[in-house]
């Protein structure tokens, strides 16, 4: 397996955080799995309500930000199931934090 190095800042990692759960969907999402654990994408779809392709776009976002993550695995029928849990995260946001955060920025703002 391949190691990644993380070369994203703190605020930078804030951001995409936030700016995951930042959605009505995306949290529905974190909180399905967080209450009812781990599941694969067509059976998550289905507990939400949400089409396949919407939801493949809402785990791309929160597994790009760290909130989830993929596993995928061979049914005993010997289909590719792609679970997703959510990862251990917690966000504290104060002032000070975002103060200490945004001189840490990478990201350009756009205007």
């Amino acid at each position: 397996m391949k190691s990644r190095v993380d070369t994203t800042t703190k605020g930078d990692r804030l951001l995409a955080s936030l700016s995951a759960l930042a959605n009505p969907h995306r949290m529905r999402v974190v909180a399905a799995l967080a209450g009812g654990g781990r599941n694969y994408v067509s059976q998550l779809a289905r507990d939400i309500g949400m089409s396949r392709p919407l939801l493949h776009l809402h785990l791309k976002k929160l597994e790009d930000a760290g909130l989830v993550t993929s596993k995928l695995e061979l049914s005993e029928e010997g289909k590719a199931l792609n679970y997703f849990e959510v990862a251990e995260f917690a966000i504290q946001l104060t002032p000070a934090v975002i103060a200490a955060a945004a001189k840490t920025l990478t990201a350009r703002s756009e205007t």
